[in-house]
């Protein structure tokens, strides 16, 4: 069996699909799977460090808006996105693919349209509440699309081909407990508070936990604490916060890194996230019963996050916070209030857990391997 997985952009995109890669993996060993993302995106770095080919695709997705230099963009995109599917398709012949299934991200597109025009089945996985612009594009002409919540499947022109699946997590997020991943970090007694806000980071974000962690360290490191400052961030952020008196080499308990490679293990130990509200980021934290902290991102179409975010604030699995001023201080307020309440940490965790399809990804490699026979 051949299968290509197509998805970019960021982490949110990229590690659902890799999590089925190694699913498939496991059940089919001799299976071939092969990549497809775009140039200069965090799958060059994902999908090679998970074991993975990657073939990458050049261009850039659809800038919103009527501005001339939106509209002089997109006229490129386009010219680029039709050569991409021509790629795409010489990529399909020579893979011999059996199936191409897309999580999302410019290269989705054209490697799901390329398939569907050489007649190979497809399936498109949606991890937002409200689907996105490839998804949209790419429902009409694929095979099945795969949704992570209920609520999605009235944004689909033809419900036979939506099913619910959720979104799939690598099962390290759940089978990791606190008490290995802990000894895996030699962490001391202390809680641990972990902060991530994308794999490209978000600027406005580093600047609170900036003030986050002025605040812990007068409050003398009460707390352990991990903070990926994405790929943005990593450029200025730790000159900053030694300009703001914080040396995180300096600092007992603080490790700021770029991005976290080991986040099965990282939030398995935590006992507190703080984290935008991505789809993926939040099965990811569902599945190891991480309480949780959420900022949702004000900069996402059709305010998704928001929505996704709702949904495990309403059932008990979240604080919500809103994005705006003051931010460091009410993080710090809001976490250390978690910290000194270990019965809402149990709750809230017994909550996320209810509400992950913890199988998402055993179903998805069912629904691919039905396709693979219809070729």
């Amino acid at each position: 069996m051949n299968i290509i997985f197509t998805c970019g952009g960021t982490a949110g995109h990229i590690n659902p699909a890799i999590a089925v890669a190694n699913m498939m993996k496991e059940r089919h060993p001799d299976c071939n799977i092969l990549f497809i993302g775009a140039e200069g995106h965090m799958e060059e770095k994902l999908v090679p460090k998970a074991g993975y080919e990657l073939k990458c695709l050049p261009g850039a997705g659809l800038v919103r808006g009527i501005s001339p230099k939106a509209i002089g963009k997109n006229i490129k995109v386009i010219g680029d996105l039709l050569g991409s599917i021509k790629a795409c398709k010489k990529i399909i012949k020579d893979f011999k693919a059996d199936v191409v299934v897309g999580t999302g991200g410019y290269a989705s597109y054209p490697a799901l349209r390329a398939g569907a025009k050489l007649k190979i089945p497809t399936c498109v996985h949606e991890s937002n509440a409200v689907p996105g612009v490839t998804t949209k594009m790419a429902a009409s002409k694929a095979d099945r699309v795969l949704v992570s919540f209920a609520e999605s499947a009235q944004f689909y022109r033809d419900p036979k081909k939506v099913e619910v699946v959720g979104m799939p997590v690598r099962k390290e997020f759940i089978q990791t407990t606190k008490e290995e991943a802990r000894k895996q970090l030699g962490l001391d007694s202390r809680p641990l508070v972990v902060s991530a806000f994308g794999s490209l980071g978000a600027r406005a974000m580093n600047y609170a936990m900036t003030d986050f962690m002025k605040l812990e360290k007068e409050a003398g490191f009460p707390f352990q604490h991990i903070h990926a400052t994405g790929s943005y961030g990593w450029k200025w952020m730790p000159e900053h916060l030694r300009k703001e008196g914080i040396d995180p080499e300096q600092c007992d308990g603080l490790d700021v890194r770029e991005y976290i490679y080991d986040m099965p293990i990282v939030m398995a130990a935590a006992d507190v996230i703080i984290s935008r509200a991505g789809a993926s980021t939040l099965n990811e934290i569902g599945a190891s019963g991480t309480p949780c902290v959420l900022i949702p991102s004000p900069n996402v179409t059709n305010d998704h996050q928001t929505k996704n975010a709702k949904i495990l604030a309403d059932r008990d699995g979240a604080v919500l916070l809103p994005e705006g001023e003051d931010m460091g201080r009410k993080l710090y307020d809001a976490v250390s209030e978690l910290m000194a309440d270990s019965n809402r940490r149990s709750r809230m965790s017994a909550n996320l857990r209810k509400m992950v399809v913890l199988d998402s990804a055993e179903r998805i490699c069912d629904i691919i391997e039905e396709l693979a026979t219809k070729k």
